[in-house]
């Protein structure tokens, strides 16, 4: 074991210091040395180092609660280092550069069918896009890439609905690209406001990103989620995965109606969104009782389709799941549809510069 380097204390103290800030915005220096046990004359020579860098901002004197001066609040600087999301799909490239307090500043949509394109082209468009939003002017710390399907250091080894396999998803980016699902992307999107459920993201394939505690559950390999690959019907329809009856087969875009369709009471529309709420609950179902989720997101595509899911999932979970005596799940639509994995994926984008802000103001110092 190493022995601990002054860097190694400036980083742990500056990572310190900046998660209280995104903790409490408005705490003054003397606060932050209250909740991370450093010393003030730390704080203060750690906090001037992030305002300087561009990572904290000094919001104005704050109320005084006893003697003593007044100090100064600090908070996330909305011009700080912004992460670009891009949600790669079957029909769709979606793209948007987040800023340090989560807003979107700019968005970008490509449509086009990637199942009938290559990788490089794809790619190609992603890069493009990616391009404009740096053009947008804010300082980027990030690009963050979701897809559909499995991934382990930035290569996509298999997206049966875009029928790619082993494809290295590298970018021409001037800073840093952070790949991974699209469900685990939506899921953190979602953390904002939930601390634990499931997000199910429905698109032509169905995930699902799973939250416990905060934190986003991906398994040892990385690869945990993949709900739509769960069979719900073994007598059933051929799955692009090459087996019978999974999920996604019935609950899948690709199985659904036309929104309209649902919205004119067509009787055959109905039936077949209850059919695909029921095998929803079927699977989530044995989620539920594995880890005791309390809460379902109903998100991408299939958040438009809610009113007409949601019943027949509930009593799904409630015949199936064995605590829903005493508490069954609620189900919710999600409201940031089709956009949630590129917003995820901005804020995976820049997490590790949340996790080691010295290191990131190193780089800003060298580049200068």
């Amino acid at each position: 074991m190493r022995p601990v380097s002054q860097l190694d204390v400036r980083r742990h103290n500056a990572a310190l210091a900046l998660a209280a800030v995104t903790a409490r915005p408005g705490s003054t220096r003397a606060e932050v040395a209250a909740a991370t046990g450093l010393a003030k004359a730390t704080v203060s020579t750690v906090v001037d180092r992030l305002v300087a860098g561009g990572l904290v901002t000094e919001t104005g004197p704050q109320p005084r609660a006893g003697r003593g001066r007044t100090g100064v609040g600090l908070a996330l600087s909305p011009a700080g280092p912004h992460g670009i999301g891009v949600s790669i799909g079957v029909n769709h490239v979606t793209a948007c550069l987040v800023d340090p307090l989560g807003a979107v500043r700019a968005r970008r949509l490509r449509g086009g069918d990637n199942r009938g394109s290559s990788p490089s082209a794809v790619l190609a468009v992603v890069e493009r896009v990616v391009r404009s939003l740096v053009g947008e002017g804010a300082v980027v710390g990030g690009v963050g890439v979701a897809v559909p399907g499995l991934v382990r250091d930035g290569v996509l080894l298999s997206a049966p609905n875009l029928g790619w396999a082993g494809v290295p998803v590298a970018l021409d980016a001037p800073v840093p690209v952070v790949v991974q699902n699209e469900a685990n992307a939506a899921a953190l999107a979602e953390r904002r406001d939930h601390a634990d459920f499931v997000l199910v993201s429905g698109e032509v394939g169905v995930g699902a990103g799973i939250v416990r505690g905060g934190v986003l559950e991906t398994g040892v390999h990385g690869f945990a989620g993949e709900l739509g690959h769960v069979c719900v019907n073994p007598a059933g329809p051929r799955c692009g995965c090459g087996a019978r009856g999974c999920l996604e087969t019935y609950a899948g875009t690709d199985a659904l109606p036309p929104l309209s369709a649902a919205r004119a009471g067509d009787q055959d529309a109905l039936a077949t969104l209850h059919t695909a709420g029921k095998y929803l609950g079927q699977a989530l179902s044995a989620l539920v009782n594995l880890l005791d989720i309390p809460t379902v997101i109903l998100g991408g595509d299939h958040a438009p389709y809610a009113p007409w899911l949601t019943e027949p999932l509930r009593g799904e979970l409630h015949h199936r799941a064995i605590a829903a005596r005493w508490t069954t799940p609620r189900v919710l639509a999600s409201t940031l549809g089709r956009e949630a994995a590129a917003l995820g994926a901005a804020r995976a984008a820049t997490a590790p510069i949340a996790d080691d802000p010295e290191a990131w103001l190193q780089s800003r110092d060298q580049a200068l």
